[in-house]
Order: structure tokens, then C-alpha cells, then sequence
């Protein structure tokens, strides 16, 4: 469900939307005008709510300054909250219990195994604090029984705690910001940022870390474009199918 025309949340519905179609899921993209209410989104999610045809309810973010996000958020029944923003699977995914995880840091967790290299034992940095990524990735991590430290922009030398890590999460914000001196030879570097940058008057996304200088360090790493996006995506799917199974059990 989308309220307004964001540019970016347009694409982020039309690419989610696409993938469901491609695996046979069936979905109904929901439109509202930009000055819908606060009221109106709330009662829209009751209707949702109560729809037993409906396993899996997603409110693309952000919202029109007329509504209050959190309220949204929490008004979502948990058991068809596919984004895992719901307050109940927050504190059951730090509890270690099942929930549906958040998708982009169960995709982030997903990379980390594809590279073959197991998570135990592992020093991982996490660099971003934010409830949305670093705060539930650094929780993956730790269920995974990795060291895990969370830096953020109050984090003292930063940079040489980054160079510790075995595995380095940028979730930051800052186009580039990880350069490849802050990187530990063969270290898994995943990077969440998406930054538009205007490069020669034209614009053009760039990640949390340095790529090109950052590949000639890393073990692993992931591009931007191309790298968490997908899998952010694929993890949603992936959370809608558990929600239906777990609906129906």
C-alpha cells in the first residue's frame, strides 16, 4: 500500500509488486492520494486486518507528514506485518524467537551465508543504529553467535574498530563513507546504503562504501545497485509465504 506519488517509493511498490506477480503470489497494489488521513490509512489497515484473503500487509514508508508512521506501524496485525516492523516481532526476533524478521536484515544475513563462510565466532561491525537495519541486523548476528559491535555517528575512531571486522555492515547513510582503509583484508563487506548522487548533472546511486577501491580489499562485497535491494525484495516474498503457511497451520 502507497500513500502519495514519492518517486522512490514508486519503484520500491513496482519492483515488489513485479516479483510477486513473477512467483504466482496474488496482491493487490493499493493507491491513496497524498492528503489522505491519518484516520482514513488507520481504517484502511482495520479493513486489511480483518480480511481473511489477506496473509501479508505492507504500508510503503515514508508517509505524508500527516501521519504518524508508528501508529500505522503498530496498528498492522503482526501476523500479516511482512516488513517485521510490528513492535511484537521487534521483541521477538531480540528475544531469538520465530517472527517475521525485517527484510532487509534477514537479507543482509542471507549474503553473509552465501559467501560459504560461517557467522560463529566471527567479529562483525554494524555501522548504523537505526531500528529499520542496524539495531535487527546486529540481533541476527548475535543469534548467529557472532561478536557484533554497533558504531554510529558518536562512535570514537571508528574507522579502526571497522578495520577489526571480520564482517562489516554499512548502514549509515553516507554515500561512501566506508573507504577501503577502514576495510580488514578478505573481510565480507555488505553495504545497505543507496545514495543519489548527481554526477555529471545526472543522477546516479552510489552505496555506504567506496566500491571500487573497497573490491580491491574485501573478501566479499556487495554492489550498489544490485547487492541488499534484490534481496530485500526476495526476503519480503519470503515473508509472506511464512505468514500464510503460519495463517493456515
Amino acid at each position: 500500500m502507497r500513500v502519495g506519488s514519492d518517486p522512490a517509493s514508486e519503484v520500491y511498490v513496482r519492483n515488489k509488486a513485479k516479483k510477486a506477480r513473477e512467483l504466482g503470489l496474488e496482491g493487490t497494489e493499493l493507491i491513496h492520494p497524498e492528503t489522505m488521513s491519518e484516520a482514513e490509512l488507520l481504517a484502511e489497515v482495520e479493513r486489511l486486518n480483518r480480511d481473511d484473503d489477506v496473509d501479508g500487509i505492507l504500508v510503503q514508508l515514508p508517509l505524508p507528514k500527516q501521519i504518524d508512521p508508528m501508529k500505522v506501524i503498530d496498528a498492522i496485525d503482526p501476523a500479516k506485518d511482512v516488513d517485521g516492523f510490528h513492535p511484537i516481532n521487534v521483541g521477538m526476533l531480540h528475544l531469538g524467537r520465530p517472527s517475521l524478521a525485517p527484510c532487509t536484515p534477514a537479507g543482509v544475513i542471507r549474503l553473509i551465508e552465501s559467501t560459504g563462510q560461517p557467522i560463529e565466532g566471527k567479529h562483525a561491525v554494524v555501522i548504523g543504529r537505526s531500528d529499520i537495519v542496524g539495531k535487527p541486523v546486529a540481533a541476527l548476528l548475535l543469534q548467529r553467535h557472532a561478536t557484533v559491535t554497533i558504531c554510529h555517528s558518536r562512535t570514537r575512531d571508528l574507522a579502526a574498530i571497522a578495520r577489526e571486522a571480520d564482517v562489516l555492515v554499512a548502514a549509515i547513510g553516507k554515500a561512501r563513507f566506508v573507504t577501503a582503509d577502514m576495510i580488514k583484508p578478505s573481510a565480507i563487506v555488505i553495504d545497505v546504503g543507496i545514495n543519489r548522487l548527481i554526477v555529471d548533472g545526472a543522477g546516479k546511486l552510489a552505496g555506504d562504501v567506496d566500491f571500487n577501491a573497497a573490491s580491491e580489499v574485501a573478501g566479499w562485497i556487495t554492489p550498489v545497485p544490485g547487492g541488499v535491494g534484490p534481496m530485500t525484495i526476495a526476503m519480503l516474498m519470503k515473508n509472506t509465504v511464512t505468514a500464510a503457511e503460519r495463517r493456515r497451520a
